[in-house]
């Protein structure tokens, strides 16, 4: 009986302990990378800078909503329809409000729906879909209805943007495929209508193209760049962006991922890595898109690191590719941080200056080029590498499968696992074992004495 009592209390003393506290922390780094709220007042802006429109040219609308949308399935396929210079691409959205990326970048669209709309007289000839989380029914149902008026138009999702795609019902009958966690967390059974695939990097079904996870969606665009612009085209975008899996557009093919062990990492950094590095990311004119979208999609997504864009821009930032970035902090009001990153092969000719400037008055941490000396390689490669420095190797390797980035080039060195996340839940298991300890002193050996006496008064 007493035995029995201890291991109870034990047991249940840490299942409230581990839950409660692993719950809380999850559900908090879930919500600064999906919901990350403004810590500062919105700037007045008016200087927003549009890419000139050529009626020659078909048109790209990549999508914005409220209240996020994820990062890479924005900016990376927004980067790569502009690196051709043969597509109008715009940043489009319900309104002309500021809109929030995954992990805290802030952007303000092109146009909105109805101005894009005024502007075509039709279609545009391809829209792009990108993970938008359906949170708020009020909120997203513009884009769901946008996305339905113009059914007929090519159709691109990318990752988790197929279950968007999904909920317009346009897939129905359609072979389909979405991010590979989605298939594992019955994400898909909402869907039973649309034929879904999870052993292909993308697929083409008529004038829809889904794509499975992240990094997927660059086959994806290049497939599309491939049937619209052809072949020469989306093999120049792929060799100027060094992405090494060319082959995946001819031949999608692949092993799907799955949600099993290597999930631990992840799920242990959001739930128990309570000491977050705290990391700028330093807005500058002409930055490189994709190089920034790494930035977000590797560290914050890893729940190991928060970020802060940061910038002196009193207006929006322009990138290189015309889109408008709203910072969040300036050097006056930015907080303590531990590292700055300035993302982009050039930044060190771009944002030197600036870098400096920022050092200078807040004077506690020197500014890392972390794509530095990485012109020959493609942009997550860096941010992997430091990323597995900065944190642990099973960080990284969890970060390239979460961006189903197959690479085998990778030098991944640091420590082999979080000593903070895996060590948290040792301390609660001593916490567990103390209390266990007290109550049995506290109680149970008193309820033993208590039936002894009761025995031998009987």
């Amino acid at each position: 009986m007493k035995v029995f009592l201890r291991i109870l209390v034990f047991i249940l003393t840490f299942v409230i302990l581990f839950g409660g506290v692993g719950a809380f922390g999850y559900i908090r780094s879930n919500h600064d990378y999906w919901l990350p709220t403004r810590p500062t007042p919105m700037p007045a802006l008016s200087d927003v800078s549009i890419p000139e429109h050529n009626p020659n040219k078909p048109t790209a609308a990549v999508l914005l909503a409220d209240p996020t949308t994820e990062v890479f399935d924005f900016i990376v396929p927004y980067e790569m329809l502009a690196m051709t210079k043969s597509y109008n691409v715009y940043a489009v959205a319900p309104d002309k409000n500021v809109k929030t990326l995954s992990g805290g970048l802030d952007l303000m669209p092109h146009y909105s729906f109805d101005e894009l709309d005024r502007l075509l007289g039709k279609s545009p000839d391809l829209i792009v879909i990108p993970a938008m989380p359906m949170v708020d029914e009020a909120k997203y149902k513009p884009v769901r209805e946008w996305i339905r008026k113009h059914a007929d138009t090519k159709l691109l999702s990318i990752c988790a943007g197929g279950l968007n795609l999904a909920d317009t019902g346009l897939l129905k009958g359609k072979e389909a495929i979405t991010d590979w966690k989605s298939f594992d967390y019955h994400e898909t059974d909402k869907y039973p209508d649309t034929k879904w695939r999870r052993d292909v990097r993308y697929v083409a079904d008529g004038n829809v193209v889904t794509s499975a996870a992240l990094t997927s969606g660059v086959d994806a665009v290049l497939y599309v760049i491939s049937q619209q612009l052809g072949e020469p085209m989306a093999e120049k975008i792929a060799k100027e962006l060094n992405y090494p899996f060319y082959s995946f557009v001819k031949n999608p093919k692949i092993d799907p991922y799955h949600v099993d062990r290597t999930e631990m990492i992840f799920t242990f950094n959001q739930a128990f890595q309570w000491n977050k590095k705290s990391a700028g990311v330093l807005l500058y004119n002409g930055m490189d898109d994709g190089a920034l979208s790494t930035i977000f999609d590797t560290y914050a997504a890893s729940g190991t690191t928060k970020l802060s864009t940061v910038s002196d821009a009193r207006q929006p930032v322009v990138t290189k590719y015309h889109l408008n970035l709203v910072t969040r902090y300036q050097s006056s009001n930015a907080p303590k941080l531990d590292r700055l990153f300035v993302p982009g092969v050039e930044a060190e000719s771009l944002a030197a200056a600036e870098a400096k400037s920022l050092v200078d008055k807040r004077s506690n941490v020197a500014p890392a080029f972390i794509h530095s000396g990485s012109a020959g390689r493609f942009m997550f490669d860096a941010p992997l590498e430091d990323l597995a420095r900065q944190e642990d190797v099973l960080t990284a390797q969890y970060g390239a499968k979460r961006l189903e980035y197959r690479a085998t080039n990778l030098n991944l060195q640091g420590k082999p696992f979080s000593y903070e996340a895996f060590g948290i839940p040792v301390l609660l298991m001593l916490a567990a074992l103390l209390i266990t300890f007290y109550v049995d002193r506290r109680f149970i050996r008193k309820l033993k004495t208590g039936l002894q006496n009761n025995g031998r008064s009987v």
